[in-house]
């Protein structure tokens, strides 16, 4: 895969590195991964309030990482793309690898 320039790397961190730089949307992500959801029952599920999951959901919509989709009264949320999911457990394998490698080093200096 070449390089990518600087307008789409620009664009990429526009458009989805700032979504995922909350961890209460990450957390939001997760929870639709298991299943589409209205706002109440996100609010209830996580844990938090429901305006706040309404805020984050609108930026992750405005992102296209989340679509909803009317059903009668009621608007439920889905994952938009489920591949951002594979993007974040290999992140946080990532972490969890250099975590260790950092713990190893802590214990090579003792």
């Amino acid at each position: 895969m070449e390089r990518p320039s600087i307008d789409e790397l620009t664009l990429l961190h526009a458009s989805v590195c700032q979504a995922l730089g909350d961890p209460k949307r990450l957390n939001i992500l997760y929870a639709l991964y298991e299943r589409p959801r209205h706002v109440s029952q996100l609010a209830a599920d996580l844990a938090m309030p429901q305006p706040t999951v309404s805020r984050h959901l609108q930026m992750l919509r405005d992102r296209h990482l989340v679509v909803a989709q009317r059903e009668g009264a009621t608007v439920i949320y889905y994952l938009a793309e489920p591949r951002v999911i594979e993007v974040l457990d290999t992140m946080r394998h990532i972490l969890r690898d250099s975590l260790a490698r950092q713990s190893g080093l802590v214990n090579m200096e003792n």
